[in-house]
């Protein structure tokens, strides 16, 4: 399919003004990206899910990319992969079920994956059969009388706040059967989405112990209002969602009700890839300082339908940066920098960041540790390239590279301007954080007056964003990834060339600790 055919397409199932603005006609280079894009996003690829058949035809592509542009192997014994094992957990549709009864004798079923979720753990109960009460931030003053119940709670996401993890802890400690986060709708950032691709949890198969807790339930705000409703005691649901949301005090009561539920479960092992390679330097001085280029290669695969489709093909979210290392790595066809470049595709991100983990923890000798780290996720190149958000602008001085980069462009550089959503912590430069490595990533930004950039960016979150939509219909600015490009190919040259290697700021939060 041409691109002119592409952009057709996203004009024939997206909002007239998105096709409008689009970039008619990308250059060659932005052209051949998307090209990339499509090839890893294709049907053929099953959506990239860690350990299928399909991550591992889109591991072999990259591989190939890789090795034609001129990149050496990084991974395990001269091969371009390094070989993670995993082993998971599936909460399983046919089987598995919900159901709430009142004390009238009445019955209600929630739909799993649509109104209803739960994290899978290898130490969960085949059933929960239990009283429902409600305890506000379910902070620990507020668990009383609560041993052996389903703990509903308000599930936000704001900093000071009672968050997901303490919940638990809370919940745990009170001697809790279950806790249910109720969805947060006033969290209008990032706002709550259902269905969800499956129930699903995975973490290294390295003979660790497995964590162990109480289930732990995800619930959709509309069904929590009718709960409320039938069974609140003369409570009102919607206005305790809008106190939550304002971060308000809020009562606790019990339910006339109780939940049962039966979990029907799939653990698996297999094994997945890390991509790796390496553009090697020119200065032997600086041949154990390399910079590392990062994206994640894996998505959700199929999952539980969306306007008839299952395949969650992960375009965006991101196969169009892993595609970008591969753009790179043709433009550079083996010319080096001063300092070694790693350029790692990296998987098993949409599962808890454990391909990224894992290479911060067991580099490998043609991709040792890097001075610095350069990330490509979250960016959504849906409307001109002005605003350049940075994650991690306030760590290190990349943050200072990066203005004196983006500057000349006339793009404004920015802290992120919605921190509670955890952005910096969620993606794979953070691993490396951790261990003391600079690293920045980037989001586009817009301005709140942009209404354009604004509707398509809210867009993409409600109607893409880890859904099969999430394609190539998406209605894409070539000319601002274009731009994009420009930037970070000549980030990389500045940070690779440089004198001195990137430091930390001494008033980061994030800096290493003596």
């Amino acid at each position: 399919m041409t691109v002119q055919r592409w952009i057709a397409a996203a004009c024939a199932v997206f909002i007239l003004g998105a096709c409008a603005s689009v970039s008619a006609a990308p250059d060659a280079q932005t052209a051949a990206w998307w090209r990339t894009t499509a090839a890893l996003s294709g049907d053929d690829m099953e959506g990239r899910d860690t350990g299928s058949p399909g991550y591992d035809r889109a591991a072999a592509y990259v591989a190939d990319r890789f090795q034609r542009a001129g990149l050496r192997p990084a991974g395990d014994g001269d091969t371009y992969f390094q070989r993670i094992r995993f082993r998971d957990i599936e909460v399983m549709g046919d089987g598995t079920s919900f159901n709430v009864t009142y004390a009238n004798g009445a019955t209600r079923a929630l739909r799993f994956l649509e109104e209803i979720s739960v994290t899978p753990a290898w130490s969960m109960p085949a059933r929960i059969d239990a009283p429902l009460v409600f305890r506000g931030y379910c902070g620990p003053s507020q668990m009383e009388n609560v041993r052996g119940a389903v703990v509903v709670c308000f599930g936000t996401r704001r900093t000071g706040q009672v968050l997901s993890a303490a919940q638990t802890d809370a919940a745990t400690a009170a001697g809790a059967a279950a806790l249910v986060r109720v969805d947060d709708i006033g969290f209008t950032i990032e706002p709550p989405r259902w269905p969800l691709a499956y129930a699903r949890t995975v973490t290294l198969d390295d003979g660790a112990p497995l964590a162990s807790g109480i289930p732990v339930l995800r619930l959709a705000a509309p069904v929590f209002v009718d709960l409320v409703a039938r069974s609140g005691a003369g409570h009102d649901g919607a206005d305790i969602l809008a106190r939550g949301a304002r971060g308000e005090s809020l009562l606790s009561f019990d339910f006339s009700a109780r939940l049962n539920a039966r979990f029907v479960t799939r653990e698996r092992n297999y094994a997945s890839d890390n991509v790796l390679a390496v553009l090697p330097g020119t200065d032997p001085a600086l041949a154990n300082e390399p910079v590392l280029l990062i994206a994640h290669l894996d998505g959700y695969g199929y999952g539980t339908p969306v306007n008839g489709d299952n395949l969650y093909n992960g375009a965006l979210d991101d196969a169009a940066y892993v595609a970008t290392l591969i753009t790179f790595a043709d433009a550079r066809a083996g010319r080096g920098f001063r300092r070694p470049v790693i350029f790692a595709a990296v998987t098993a991100e949409e599962k808890g960041l454990w391909g990224s983990r894992w290479l911060a923890a067991h580099p490998t000798p043609g991709a040792p540790t890097p001075i610095a780290v350069l990330n490509l996720d979250q960016l959504r190149p849906l409307y001109p390239l002005r605003i350049l958000t940075t994650l991690g602008l306030h760590d290190s001085t990349l943050g200072q590279t990066v203005r004196d980069i983006a500057g000349p462009m006339g793009v404004t550089v920015r802290a992120d301007l919605e921190p509670e959503r955890n952005l910096l912590r969620r993606t794979d430069h953070w691993p490396f954080m951790q261990r003391g490595v600079p690293a920045v990533s980037f989001l586009f930004g817009f301005d709140e007056n942009d209404t354009e950039a604004h509707a398509r960016y809210r867009a993409w979150y409600e109607h893409r964003y880890h859904a099969p939509q999430d394609d190539l219909t998406t209605p894409i600015d070539f000319q601002a990834q274009a731009d994009f490009h420009r930037f970070y190919f000549a980030l990389t040259e500045a940070v690779a060339n440089a004198d001195a290697r990137p430091q930390w700021l001494p008033d980061s939060p994030n800096r290493p600790r003596e």
